[in-house]
């Protein structure tokens, strides 16, 4: 799936490394990492006192431009999350 616009700007916007922050009210633990100089994402949340768990890959493809992989949940989830989530500041 292309991510849009917002989702990219959001996702890239987040602190990388392990923060803890809201969305949508839960309160989670974050890590966002970066690899392949910046060619590969990874964000991984927990919710802190629940069972809500939020994974995904994002790929920057020389022919495809942007792709974001859900780890075994919907584009949707993923994205309503990121597009919510809060760091702490």
């Amino acid at each position: 799936m292309t991510p849009s616009d917002a989702f990219l700007t959001a996702f890239l916007a987040l602190p990388i490394g392990t923060f803890t922050g809201t969305s949508a009210p839960r309160r989670y633990v974050v890590t966002r990492q970066v690899f392949t100089q910046g060619k590969s994402h990874k964000l991984v949340a927990h919710e802190l006192g629940g069972n809500d768990y939020i994974s995904l890959n994002l790929y920057h493809t020389q022919n495809s431009g942007m792709l974001l992989r859900p780890c075994e949940m919907t584009a949707r989830k993923v994205t309503e999350f990121v597009m919510a989530l809060e760091p702490d500041s």
